[in-house]
């Protein structure tokens, strides 16, 4: 059973002090966008940005006011990160491919192979026109999802990095891509309707992708990286490697899918996706998720593999409390419980608001301690109250 008096008042209270946290101490007041290199008081350590960061505060913003109402200091928040994106976060001559990081000004610092930083811009712009009516917003947001699709189905990058590896000796599948792209695919369903029959296509597309690739039931995990028919790869580390994390947040990505279209199946996978990454993942020592595992056993490569990050946290509160009220079985509200006591004795800081990163094994957080990074700003901690804050509205 979950305590949806308590549970509510903790969310609550949690996303005013992340909301707050960045409001306060992340704008660029001089260059626009966010600064999320902080640390626990909210000081800046670093200025260069982060381009997923901008994408990520303009939708967090625009989210907020989709659904609570428009606020002014959340869609100027929203605007601006969208504004700092269109001005110096795109690489006019590599066919609108975006920067991975820029300095504090906007001059570009780091371009990457992956689409995420696309794939932000398109959810944040999108996201804004819900909440705005801003045309121009919308036809940003469909331009940079199309390439994104192009681009995953054959088009050649125009940045001309060049695969991470030399395909004549191996070439295969990141989990990363279908999973984000249907996350953004169901920003896009609900923002622009008027394209619902491209968007319910490439919908099932991405999460077809995901159980025919990567899930592997006989594992009893998702593996994030397989051959280009979704072969297992198990003799190298790359091929074995689970990231409990994005297994938990991938089973609600595919939760939402199943309840939209009625595909039973589909919500039984992603049930089982769930249950997988939670017990394998879940440190029985010290608590808390495993940040990598390997299926097999055997020691992960990452260094930060026994570390105890933010965000696998958050997907664990959203999707056990969205099985839970999908199933009505205890089984994850307990789930949604254990994670919930986990998250307050030890990401929680109630001093200076926001929650910490990043976590040694033991659930202490690094020295010295910070709230914002390269990859963390204002997105997985109030998407999660968010979500949260709606779906306990609906326990009984």
């Amino acid at each position: 059973m979950i305590d949806k008096s308590s549970a509510s008042s903790f969310v609550k209270k949690e996303l005013d002090a992340s909301v707050r946290f960045w409001l306060t101490h992340g704008l660029d007041s001089v260059n626009g966008g966010i600064y999320t290199c902080l640390d626990r008081t909210g000081k800046i350590y670093s200025t260069d940005k982060s381009v997923w960061m901008q994408g990520r505060c303009g939708w967090t913003f625009s989210y907020l006011s989709n659904t609570y109402g428009p606020r002014g200091e959340w869609l100027a928040a929203a605007r601006s990160c969208i504004d700092f994106m269109e001005r110096f976060c795109i690489n006019r001559d590599a066919g609108g491919r975006m920067y991975f990081t820029v300095t504090g000004d906007g001059k570009p610092l780091r371009q990457r192979r992956y689409c995420f930083s696309e794939g932000f811009y398109a959810m944040a712009n999108a996201e804004y026109y819900a909440a705005t009516g801003d045309r121009t917003c919308l036809e940003n947001a469909r331009r940079a999802y199309d390439l994104i699709w192009d681009l995953h189905h054959g088009m050649p990058d125009p940045t001309g990095l060049g695969p991470k590896t030399v395909p004549e000796t191996r070439t295969g599948r990141a989990q990363a891509d279908p999973m984000i792209y249907l996350n953004l695919t169901q920003v896009m369903l609900r923002c622009d309707p008027e394209q619902a029959e491209k968007y319910n296509e490439r919908a099932h597309a991405s999460a077809d992708a995901i159980i025919r690739y990567h899930y592997k039931p006989d594992l009893k995990c998702s593996l994030e990286n397989v051959g280009p028919n979704g072969e297992t790869r198990l003799d190298i580390t790359e091929g074995r490697i689970v990231n409990p994390g994005h297994d938990i947040e991938c089973s609600w990505f595919l939760m939402e899918q199943a309840k939209r279209t009625g595909d039973r199946e589909l919500m039984g996978n992603a049930l089982q996706i769930f249950r997988n990454a939670a017990e394998s993942g879940w440190d029985k020592e010290y608590g808390g998720l495993l940040y990598f595992i390997d299926c097999l056993g055997n020691p992960p490569e990452s260094y930060e593999h026994d570390m105890k990050l933010w965000w696998p946290h958050n997907e664990l509160l959203i999707a056990s409390l969205m099985a839970y009220l999908e199933t009505g079985d205890d089984y994850y509200a307990d789930w949604f419980n254990r994670g919930l006591d986990y998250v307050k004795q030890v990401f929680v800081d109630p001093e200076y608001g926001e929650w910490f990163g990043y976590l040694r094994r033991d659930g202490k957080p690094t020295e010295p301690p910070c709230k914002g990074s390269t990859f963390k700003g204002p997105f997985h901690v109030p998407r999660c109250l968010i979500m949260l804050d709606k779906m306990l509205e609906k326990l009984p």
